[in-house]
């Protein structure tokens, strides 16, 4: 009997461009086929699970002998967001887009984010976090004018240097910026942006707080947490939730923290839901168009799976999965919209199965709902009876 699931979001690993990926501009976009194409790594603890089969990957063969459930998982909501990607998988739809600001916030927001937090600000358009810095930098620490940009999300992010705007400083100017952004103007998330160094040396730190809207109904996590089971939140799991559902929280700040928590939490919870965030794949090398740092993440990845593989009972199951892509190999910098892969597993487990294309993130929702036999959930299709348990 199953106690206890492990959800590992790989943030950004897509596995192929959706039929709609044309709308977004996305149209060719592979995130961990081209990658594993341009690089060669070799990922075979995954490749165990079946990850090879999900698509052809030029570095990860078929396993005809595969352990795990295998397959992808269609995005059915309006986006290509992280909000939007994890919120899905959590069992909620986003029917409307969340505003984009392809040329900047409007002059009301801006001014009425400058008269609440008593500062102008520097920047407000769309940019790359590091090229802003470097840009916008040096003023910044002569002024101490807050840098405001956007980028092809739905998202305000607020840049300052630590010594110039301390951390809970810049937290409390972001929480104004997320009661003001609102209605016509609810952004998926107000996101803080801490860096250190000198100019010409300006450095992102792993300081960063997403401030995102609270989920609009219930999720898998607010059902679990209401029947008493235990929802402990890794990475940034808790900020894309806003707290809601969430009855522990690790706010690591990178995949190999997040995997460490993961592993240490799989000691403390016994009964719930460990739902961890590994966020590097994105944040460091995706929307840099770092390839071959992005396949060594896949690679410290899939060396460290073999360690909670290990910690795995017969009352677990483990599941990875992703919330969009991000193809490095793209002109691009931003998400991309992609199936995301679907690597199910537990030692109960008879072989492995295929679980071919869900049409939703949401079936992932549904399967822990009926293995808590909470819910039902509004949206997915529990894919718990075609494991072999």
């Amino acid at each position: 009997m199953l106690k206890r699931v492990i959800l590992i979001v790989l943030d950004s690993v897509g596995v192929g461009e959706l039929p709609d990926a044309y709308k977004f501009g996305d149209e060719g976009s592979n995130t961990l086929g081209h990658v594993t194409e341009k690089t060669g790594v070799e990922l075979p603890n995954m490749g165990r699970l079946g990850l090879g089969n999900i698509i052809p990957l030029k570095s990860v063969p078929e396993n005809p002998n595969a352990i795990g459930g295998y397959g992808k998982m269609a995005e059915k909501s309006a986006g290509k967001d992280t909000t939007t990607g994890h919120w899905e998988i959590a069992g909620l739809f986003i029917e409307k887009p969340f505003p984009t600001y392809p040329h900047g916030f409007p002059e009301e927001i801006i001014k009425e984010f400058e008269k609440r937090i008593g500062r102008k600000v520097l920047g407000n358009k769309p940019a790359s976090g590091t090229e802003i810095i470097k840009e916008l930098g040096e003023e910044h620490v002569k002024t101490g004018f807050p840098i405001v940009y956007t980028s092809a999300d739905s998202v305000f992010q607020v840049a300052a240097h630590e010594d110039v705007i301390p951390l809970e400083e810049l937290y409390r100017i972001c929480e104004i910026a997320r009661e003001i952004l609102k209605d016509d103007h609810a952004v998926g998330r107000v996101i803080a942006r801490p860096f250190t160094g000198t100019p010409g040396n300006f450095v992102r730190t792993g300081n960063r707080r997403d401030f995102s809207l609270k989920p609009f109904e219930p999720t898998v996590l607010d059902m679990l947490k209401e029947e008493g089971y235990e929802v402990f939140a890794i990475g940034k799991i808790e900020d894309i939730f806003a707290g809601q559902g969430i009855t522990e929280k690790n706010h690591t700040t990178n995949n190999d923290e997040g995997i460490t928590a993961t592993i240490k939490a799989m000691d403390d919870i016994k009964n719930g839901l460990i739902f961890t965030n590994l966020v590097d794949f994105d944040m460091l090398y995706g929307h840099r168009n770092d390839v071959e740092g992005y396949a060594k993440a896949l690679k410290h990845f899939d060396n460290r799976l073999q360690e909670i593989m290990e910690k795995l009972t017969k009352e677990d199951l483990l599941i990875i999965t992703a919330d969009h892509g991000c193809d490095p190999t793209t002109p691009s910098t931003d998400h991309s919209r992609e199936y995301v892969p679907l690597l199910v597993y537990s030692p109960l487990m008879a072989h492995g199965v295929n679980l071919g294309v869900r049409s939703t993130y949401s079936d992932v929702a549904a399967t822990i709902a009926e293995i808590f036999k909470v819910g039902p959930t509004k949206h997915g299709t529990s894919f718990l009876r075609e494991l072999p348990l």
